[in-house]
């Protein structure tokens, strides 16, 4: 499925399976769960993408031709492939561990061909081992929902008064994160949006409402994973001395002005750029340990542009997937 311009429908193509160089893998795909990242970049919200492009980053598939000079990685295994395409790997962020910053950095599925399609090939040195006892589709949504909410949890510091904000695939990975981990979680949703705040107490959530509502107690952080910039100055009010309030968006509308009084007293407002490898080992370390069940509401390959409408529009209860081959049916291509 392939973008040819922003704001247009992505378009069913047949193309040649890639070839890897080196360092590289061809990986045939199983499943490529759907994140709100595709939609900025469909929608024209981030420049300049590769085009024509494959959308598509986060990926579950098998191994199906190995490049030169890979490592760790034989025809066959089960793979992961997360947005965090390559870096360069020897600037002072990477030297620092701090590769998610790298100005060399290349992402899947925007400035390389991602997994919208039955084969993609990535750099073996960014893929990641999938943990046994999650199936294809359930393992999808833990390569950037659960990974970007796993490092915006970690930005949140000690806090164990939760607000998320946006309750979508990462917001209802996360929450099974930081129950796990002690914490207490206040979900916001979009106006009117009662499933969803029925979904986010089922998982736990000690309170659910709306963005217009105040909860119960002060919040100690605030993850906002809606692309909403007037939710800021509101997750502010919510805090407490010394709250951070964590951007967990790669984009985002324009913040409104606010007075200094919502920010003061040590309040903190910080974003989350991408992933690192580092990210990605601890959590799909920590994700079967929990256990992290995801919720996912499935999609054959080429109706890719519904899934997208249907997460646009606010129809999707915890993630979407693309359904691109089913291992339990050998013969299974594009859904059919």
């Amino acid at each position: 499925m392939i973008l040819e311009a922003p704001r247009q429908p992505l378009v069913l193509r047949e193309i040649p399976i890639p070839k890897p160089q080196a360092h590289q893998v061809v990986v045939r795909v199983n499943s490529c769960a759907i994140c709100r990242t595709d939609l900025h970049v469909t929608d024209g919200e981030l420049a300049e993408p590769k085009l024509p492009l494959i959308p598509g980053h986060q990926i579950v598939g098998r191994v199906f031709v190995v490049g030169e000079e890979v490592e760790g990685l034989t025809l066959g295994d089960r793979v992961g492939i997360p947005w965090l395409g390559r870096t360069c790997g020897h600037c002072g962020y990477c030297q620092s561990g701090r590769e998610n910053l790298c100005d060399e950095a290349r992402f899947t599925g925007y400035q390389v061909d991602g997994g919208y399609a039955e084969y993609v090939v990535a750099d073996s040195r960014f893929c990641f081992p999938i943990p046994e006892g999650y199936a294809d589709l359930q393992a999808a949504p833990l390569l950037c929902a659960g990974l970007i909410g796993y490092r915006a949890l970690r930005m949140a510091g000690d806090a164990e008064r939760l607000g998320f904000y946006g309750f979508g695939a990462a917001a209802h990975i996360l929450i099974q994160v930081a129950r796990h981990q002690g914490r207490q979680v206040y979900a916001y949703t979009r106006p009117g949006d009662i499933s969803g705040q029925a979904f986010a107490r089922k998982l736990g959530a000690v309170w659910a409402g709306d963005s217009s509502q105040t909860a119960p107690q002060k919040l100690e952080a605030a993850l906002i994973f809606a692309p909403a910039g007037e939710l800021v100055p509101l997750a502010l009010q919510s805090l407490v001395k010394g709250g951070t309030v964590v951007c967990a968006g790669i984009h985002m509308s324009d913040i409104p002005s606010f007075p200094y009084a919502v920010l003061w007293g040590e309040r903190v407002i910080r974003s989350v750029a991408n992933l690192t490898r580092r990210d990605g080992e601890e959590f799909l370390t920590l994700a079967p340990r929990i256990p992290v069940h995801t919720e996912v509401e499935s999609f054959a390959l080429p109706r890719a542009n519904e899934a997208l409408a249907a997460l646009r529009s606010g129809k999707i209860q915890g993630a979407a997937v693309l359904l691109v081959r089913d291992e339990r049916l050998p013969e299974a291509r594009n859904g059919r």
